[in-house]
């Protein structure tokens, strides 16, 4: 697998469109941090990350709301192992004017747009969720 952050947003996406309570990806640290964050701003119920020896699961419990709808309209990659896409401090954008959050790999860690900006840091971003 070349890109497995890819690949967690596209097994999340899925599970949204066929309607799923959860869904269960190959557990790494950069995808803990996601899901870390997906939480923390409301985009998904919860997360656990389980170990069986060696092995690690992330396993992502999916919001919906009471019409059934799911909380994450849109969740896209936008630096790919291809093209990798930094952005400094002054540069880190607004997804849908503030209606989404982009999510960042900072020196500080894993965070949004909205941390990073207001901790005045840039850095890479791996996605985008409205």
């Amino acid at each position: 697998m070349t890109d497995p952050i890819a690949d967690m947003l596209t097994r999340i996406r899925n599970a949204f469109m066929v309607g799923h309570n959860r869904v269960e990806i190959p557990g790494s640290i950069i995808k803990g941090e996601i899901a870390r964050v997906l939480t923390e701003e409301g985009y998904v119920e919860s997360y656990k990350i389980t170990e069986e020896g060696v092995k690690k699961t992330i396993i992502i419990k999916l919001k919906y709301g009471p019409d059934g709808k799911a909380a994450i309209e849109e969740i896209k990659r936008v630096s790919k192992p291809s093209r990798r896409v930094y952005v400094d401090k002054d540069n880190i954008p607004r997804v849908r004017g503030g209606m989404g959050i982009s999510i960042l790999s900072t020196s500080s860690g894993i965070m949004t747009g909205v941390a990073a900006r207001s901790k005045k840091i840039g850095g890479e971003i791996l996605c985008t969720v409205i």
